[in-house]
C-alpha cells in the first residue's frame, strides 16, 4: 500500500485521456508513442525504484497520440496481494515531432504522483521500436503550478496536496468527519457482504477496511467502481477528507443498490423462467430492466408498431375488441413460447385484410366496356351482351347484388380473359383463385388455427394479397373440386357465393365474420355436370362454345399473329403470315375448340423466323466503319473466282439503316412448303371420314367432350362365335347399355328390314359382334351414341356403307324413338372442323338450332330424326331401300 512520501518540486507528467487515477490504485499501460517512451526510460527506466512520475488527466483533443493502454485498477494491501480489477483504456500525450506542432490539451490542474511496480522492455519487429509496459501504483495528490516541455514529454512545478499528520488527526476529533466515516464503514460493509455471497471475495477486503484509515479506503474503494470521467475529477478534487469521505460514501451506496436492483431484476426473471427456458436468461433480463427503467420506446417495439398498423386497418368494432383481447394475451407471451409467432401471424393477418379498403370505381362508360370486350375478344356476342347487361345494372344500382355468372366452355375459349375485362371495365382490381384439385374443405374456409402450420382460406388469402374488399374474384375451374375424408370444398363454396350469407362469412383460421358481398364472384368451368346442384343454382351459367373456322381465323389476325409476334421480337418486316396459310393451318394442324393449339402453331412458326433473322444479323457484322455486306452494294466489286472485298461506308452512313434496309429487303413469307417444315406433315385431313367409312359396318357420331364436340366413329364387325357381344375403347355403363339396346332393336327388326330371311331372324346365330369405339386411350360415356350404334350394325349386316358425309347424334329407345342431347351446338361446329356436310338430329332439338352461327348452318345441312327410321333413311346413299316393307 502507498506509503506517505516527499515529492520533489518538478514531476516528469504522463497525460491520461478521460481517465484518473486516484491514490491507492494501480494501472498497468503500454507506452508506444515517442513521447511516452522517453519519459519512461529517463524518468523511471534508468532512475528504478527512485523514479516517480506525475499522472495529470486531461480532457478530450485533436490529434492525440494512441497508447494502446489496457487499464487494470485495483485495490492492493502491503503484502502485494491481487485485488478485483477493473479493464478500461488510456492514451499517451500529445504528439511532437519536426512537421507537426503539439495540439493544445485540456489539462487539469490537479494529479497523483504515481510510481512504477513493475517495468518490462519490448522491440516490435520488423520496425524495432521499442515498447514499455509498466505498472504504476498512485501515491497521492498534487497541484500543478507550472507546465513545461522538456524535450518530446512536459514537466510541472507542482506542490503537494496531503495533510500533515497533525492537520489529519484534528479532522478525524471532528464530529461530522466520525459520522461520514461510521456511515462509509456501515455501508461499505454491507457491499462487502453482498460482494462476498456473489464472489466469495470478501475477506480481504474487511481486513483492508479495518486496518486503513478510511480518507485512504475511500480513493481504493471509489478506484474500483466504473463513474464518468467527470465523478473521476471530482473525487480527485477533493482533497478535504470530510468531502472525500462523503463523495465516496454516496458512490458506494449508488453501486449497492444497483447490485440490489440486479438482484431483484434476477429473481423476477428468474421466477418466471421454467428449466427448459433457461438458456433464454440473458433475454429476459434484458425485458426486465426495460420494464425498471420504463423504457418503453412504442417507435423500436415491434408490437406497439403491430398495433398501429391494426388502429389504421379500419377493424370494425367488434373484431377490434377481438383483436385487442388477441394482442394483450401476446403482450403477455414470451416471444420463445410455442404459441407466441401463431398469435402473431394471425394479427398480422387481421391489419392486412383490407376491412373497408375498396377500389374507387369509375363511372361505368357501357360503349367503353362494349369496345373494350369487342377489342379483347372476338366473337361471343352473347356473352359480351349478357356482360353489358350486368355492367348497365350495375350502373343503375351500384350497390345491387348481381348474379354470380359461370362461364363454360371448353379450354382456350376466353373464360379467364372475359372475367379480366368485367374487372377493367369496372375499374376494380382482379384475383384469381384456382380451385382445380381442391378436395380439403380448409382450403376454402381455412385452417383452424389449433393445428400447426394452419392457414387462411384461399378466398382470404387472395383478398390479402389483391389488398381491397371489392375486387372481381374469378372462381377458376369451379368444376375441378373434389371431396373425400377432408371434407367437400363445393359445400363450402354454397356460403361464398350466397349473396344472403357471404356477408358474413367464416373463415375457420381467422374465426370472425368478413363481409364478401362487395367481392364480384366470376366462375369458369369446362363441364356443368361435375358441379353439384345447390352450387350450380347460384350462379348463372353463361355457355361458352368451340369458335367456328371463320372465327379462329379472325381471331388469329387480330389477336394471335400481333401477340406471338411481339412475345418473339419480330414485326411484319420479318415474318408474313398470310391468310390463306392461316386457314391451313386451322384445317389441318388444328382441330380444336379454342385457339391454344392455333396459337402453339404460329409461334412455332415465329420461332423459325426468329431463327432466321438472328443468322442473318449475324452474318451480316458491323463494326465501326468497315461492313461485310452479302447485298447488292457489292455486286459490282465480285467477279468469278474472286475473294470477297470489304465495303468501306462513310462514318455519317447510319448503320442502324443499313442493316434495316437488308431485313426489310427480305422478309419471311410462310408458305406451305414451309408449314410442312416447321409444322410436319398434316395432322388432319378432309378425307379422313371417307376413308374411314369406305368398310361396310362404320358410322359416324357426334360426341361432347370437356374440350368441345368432337367426331367420333363407331366400328363393328362379325366372326364366327357364340352370339356374344364385345365392347372396347373404355366405354362408361352408360354406352354399354345403349349398345345393347342398339342390338336388341337390330334383332328385333332384322326381318323388317331385310336384314335376314323370315325364318332366320336370328343374326347373331354362329357368330360374335365386336363394337369398337377409337382412341382407346379416351374415356368415353353418355346416351348421345345409341343412332350411331344401330346405323353400325344395320350397315354390318346389310353390307351397304354409310355416306362419308354424314354425321349423327341422339338417344334411342328400346322403341325406336330417337330423343334429344345436349351439346348440340359443339356437335355441329365439331362437324364442321370436320368438314362433315350433312348432320342427322333429333327432332326434338330443333330449338338448339338457334345457338349455331349462320354461317356454319348455312354450310351443313341439317337432318331431324323423329323414329330410328328416319336415321336410317338419312344414313345411306340412295335411302333405306327396304322402308317400304317395313311394318313400323
Amino acid at each position: 500500500m502507498a506509503q506517505s512520501v516527499e515529492l520533489p518540486g518538478r514531476l516528469a507528467i504522463l497525460p491520461f485521456r478521460n481517465k484518473v487515477l486516484l491514490p491507492g490504485a494501480f494501472i498497468r499501460i503500454r507506452c508506444t508513442s515517442h513521447s511516452s517512451v522517453k519519459l519512461v526510460e529517463q524518468e523511471l527506466w534508468q532512475r528504478e525504484e527512485k523514479g516517480l512520475i506525475g499522472i495529470l488527466p486531461v480532457r478530450d483533443a485533436a490529434e492525440m497520440t494512441s497508447m494502446d493502454s489496457v487499464l487494470s485498477q485495483g485495490v492492493g494491501s502491503e503484502s502485494g496481494e491481487r485485488s478485483s480489477k477493473v479493464q478500461a483504456s488510456t492514451s499517451d500525450a500529445h504528439k511532437v515531432d519536426g512537421k507537426n506542432h503539439p495540439e493544445v490539451i485540456h489539462w487539469h490542474n490537479r494529479g497523483v504522483a504515481a510510481r512504477a511496480l513493475h517495468l518490462s522492455r519490448g522491440v516490435e519487429k520488423p520496425s524495432g521500436r521499442v515498447t514499455y509496459i509498466v505498472v504504476l501504483e498512485g501515491l497521492c495528490r498534487f497541484n500543478v503550478e507550472e507546465l513545461s516541455t522538456r524535450g518530446p514529454y512536459c514537466t510541472a512545478k507542482i506542490s503537494p496536496l496531503e495533510m500533515t499528520k497533525a492537520e489529519m488527526e484534528q479532522v478525524e476529533q471532528d464530529p461530522e468527519f466520525v459520522m461520514l466515516s461510521r456511515q462509509f464503514k456501515a455501508t461499505a460493509m454491507e457491499l462487502i457482504s453482498v460482494l462476498e455471497q456473489k464472489q466469495k471475495t470478501g475477506g480481504r477486503i474487511k481486513v483492508l477496511l479495518e486496518t486503513l484509515p478510511l480518507h485512504k479506503l475511500a480513493d481504493i474503494f471509489v478506484a474500483s467502481f466504473e463513474m464518468s470521467f467527470e465523478e473521476q475529477l471530482s473525487m480527485l478534487d477533493s482533497v478535504d477528507p470530510k468531502i472525500r469521505l462523503s463523495k465516496a460514501n454516496e458512490l458506494v451506496d449508488r453501486h449497492l443498490q444497483s447490485i440490489r436492483v440486479a438482484e431483484k431484476i434476477t429473481q423476477k426473471v428468474e421466477g418466471q423462467l421454467s428449466k427448459s427456458q433457461k438458456e433464454f436468461l440473458l433475454r429476459q433480463q434484458m425485458r426486465a430492466i426495460k420494464e425498471e427503467l420504463g423504457d418503453n420506446d412504442d417507435d423500436d417495439d415491434d408490437l406497439a408498431a403491430l398495433e398501429r398498423k391494426m388502429q389504421s386497418a379500419g377493424l370494425p368494432s367488434n373484431i377490434w375488441k377481438h383483436a385487442q383481447r388477441e394482442l394483450r394475451r401476446l403482450k403477455k407471451m414470451q416471444p420463445q413460447q410455442p404459441g407466441y409467432n401463431s398469435s402473431r401471424v394471425y394479427l398480422e393477418l387481421l391489419a392486412d385484410l383490407p376491412w373497408e379498403k375498396a377500389s374507387e370505381e369509375q363511372e361505368l362508360d357501357l360503349k367503353a366496356a362494349k369496345d373494350r370486350l369487342d377489342s379483347d375478344h372476338y366473337g361471343l356476342d352473347k356473352v359480351k351482351q349478357r356482360i353489358i347487361e350486368y355492367l348497365a345494372v350495375r350502373k343503375l344500382k351500384p350497390d345491387a347484388r348481381g348474379p354470380v355468372l359461370c362461364f363454360v366452355g371448353p379450354p382456350g375459349v376466353g373464360k379467364t380473359s372475359l372475367a379480366s375485362s368485367i374487372a377493367a371495365a369496372l375499374g376494380r382490381k382482379f384475383v384469381r383463385i384456382s380451385l382445380g384439385g381442391v378436395r380439403d374443405e380448409a382450403d376454402i374456409r381455412g385452417h383452424r388455427r389449433t393445428y400447426i402450420g394452419s392457414m387462411p382460406g384461399r378466398l382470404i388469402d387472395g383478398l390479402k394479397r389483391v389488398g381491397v374488399c371489392n375486387p372481381v374474384m374469378l372462381l377458376d375451374e369451379i368444376d375441378k373440386t373434389g371431396s373425400d375424408v377432408r371434407g367437400d370444398p363445393a359445400s363450402a363454396l354454397l356460403e361464398v357465393l350466397d349473396p344472403e350469407q357471404n356477408k358474413s362469412f367464416n373463415d375457420h383460421y381467422l374465426n370472425v365474420p368478413f363481409d364478401l358481398s362487395k367481392v364480384i364472384f366470376v366462375a369458369t368451368a369446362n363441364r356443368v355436370q361435375p358441379i353439384p346442384p345447390p352450387l350450380l343454382d347460384r350462379m348463372e351459367v353463361i355457355e361458352l362454345p368451340g369458335y367456328t373456322a371463320e372465327e379462329k381465323l379472325r381471331i388469329a389476325i387480330q389477336h394471335l399473329i400481333p401477340r406471338v409476334m411481339d412475345q418473339h421480337g419480330l414485326s411484319s418486316e420479318f415474318l408474313q403470315i398470310p391468310e390463306a396459310m392461316v386457314k391451313l393451318v386451322i384445317q389441318r394442324y388444328t382441330r380444336e375448340a379454342g385457339v391454344r393449339n392455333l396459337e402453339r402453331n404460329l409461334a412455332a412458326l415465329a420461332r423459325a423466323a426468329a431463327v432466321r433473322v438472328a443468322e442473318q444479323e449475324q452474318a451480316v457484322s458491323v463494326s465501326k466503319d468497315v461492313h461485310k455486306l452479302t447485298s447488292p452494294l457489292l455486286d459490282n466489286r465480285l467477279a468469278e473466282g474472286a475473294e470477297m472485298e470489304m465495303e468501306v461506308i462513310p462514318m455519317v452512313v447510319n448503320n442502324h439503316e443499313i442493316s434495316n434496309a437488308f431485313r426489310i429487303a427480305s422478309p419471311l413469307v410462310v408458305d406451305e412448303a414451309m408449314l410442312e417444315k416447321v409444322l410436319g406433315p398434316p395432322r388432319f385431313d378432309d378425307r379422313e371420314a371417307a376413308d374411314r367409312v369406305a368398310t361396310p359396318g362404320v358410322s359416324v357420331g357426334l360426341v361432347w367432350t370437356t374440350f368441345g364436340g368432337e367426331v367420333q366413329f363407331v366400328e363393328a364387325t362379325a366372326m364366327i362365335g357364340n352370339g356374344e357381344l364385345h365392347l372396347t375403347g373404355q366405354l362408361g355403363d352408360v354406352i354399354k347399355e345403349s349398345a345393347q339396346i342398339a342390338l336388341t332393336w337390330v334383332r328385333a327388326r332384322a326381318a323388317d328390314l331385310k336384314l335376314a330371311a323370315a325364318e332366320e331372324t336370328n343374326l347373331l346365330q354362329g357368330r360374335d359382334i365386336h363394337i369398337h369405339f377409337p382412341a382407346g386411350a379416351v374415356p368415353k360415356d353418355g346416351p348421345s351414341a345409341g343412332v350411331t350404334l344401330v346405323t353400325a350394325l344395320v350397315s354390318l349386316f346389310s353390307k351397304k356403307s354409310v355416306r362419308a358425309d354424314t354425321a349423327m347424334t341422339g338417344e334411342m329407345t328400346l322403341r325406336g324413338l330417337v330423343l334429344p342431347v345436349g351439346g348440340v351446338k359443339d356437335k355441329i361446329l365439331a362437324a364442321h372442323r370436320y368438314g362433315i356436310k350433312r348432320v342427322i338430329l333429333p327432332e326434338r332439338n330443333l330449338k338448339d338450332l338457334v345457338e349455331v352461327p349462320a354461317a356454319v348452318l348455312s354450310s351443313i345441312e341439317i337432318l331431324l330424326a323423329k323414329r330410328m327410321e328416319d336415321v336410317l333413311e338419312f344414313a345411306f346413299d340412295g335411302g333405306s331401300p327396304w322402308r317400304q316393307n317395313s311394318k313400323l
